[in-house]
């Protein structure tokens, strides 16, 4: 018999996601698989599936399911890629970007956080993601150039280290601006950049 987090997870997919149009069935499979409970406080664990954001401390939140699932389609990965997270928070969406690339290479601007995250993801099996405490702005340049990147939190401009980052052919995806923001994807191409805008979104401000 399916466990309460389980029929949550279950219905998370069916109700949130696929009712809304995901319709990637790599990501509806990570989603599927990836236990959420296990990625937010305790006291916060019987809402872990719950359409709405929750606070994981540090004035920082865990996304709606939804939306995870969203920027994770929109990258379109397909098993083969290396992947930098600006913004670990509580692992989550380190722990899908694990089951849908091959490298992933995460940052955590709060110590506690990327703490909290690595205890989290090694627990659950994903012993082989770097990840790095530190300002997200900069990238991680050594470990360049990435197939895709993507930011959980918003930047007012796109920073220039993270495009500089993208291998050709990369995608960046990212909340940018203030007040107001936007879901943005920016491709890196031959001859330069392309960007696109998606949906409106709100997340916390990047450090």
């Amino acid at each position: 018999m399916a466990d309460f987090h389980e029929t949550q997870r279950r219905a998370m997919v069916r109700d949130q996601l696929i009712s809304r149009g995901i319709g990637d069935p790599r990501v509806l499979d990570a989603c599927d698989r990836v236990e959420r409970h296990c990625y937010v406080p305790a006291a916060q664990r019987a809402q872990a599936y719950a359409d709405h954001p929750l606070a994981i401390g540090c004035e920082q939140t865990i996304s709606q399911p939804y939306i995870v699932a969203y920027i994770l389609a929109e990258l379109g990965l397909q098993g083969c890629e290396r992947v930098l997270e600006i913004g670990t928070g509580s692992g989550y969406q380190t722990a899908l970007l694990a089951e849908l690339a091959a490298e992933i290479y995460t940052i955590e601007y709060f110590p506690v956080l990327a703490e909290r995250a690595l205890n989290a993801l090694t627990a659950a099996g994903y012993g082989d993601i770097e990840l790095r405490i530190g300002n997200g702005r900069a990238g991680w340049p050594e470990a360049a150039p990435f197939d895709a990147i993507v930011c959980s939190a918003a930047p007012t401009a796109i920073p220039t280290a993270l495009t500089e980052q993208l291998a050709v052919g990369g995608r960046l995806i990212l909340p940018l601006g203030q007040e107001r923001q936007q879901l943005v994807a920016v491709w890196r191409e031959d001859s330069g950049y392309r960007q696109r805008q998606l949906v409106p979104v709100r997340f916390v401000p990047m450090q």
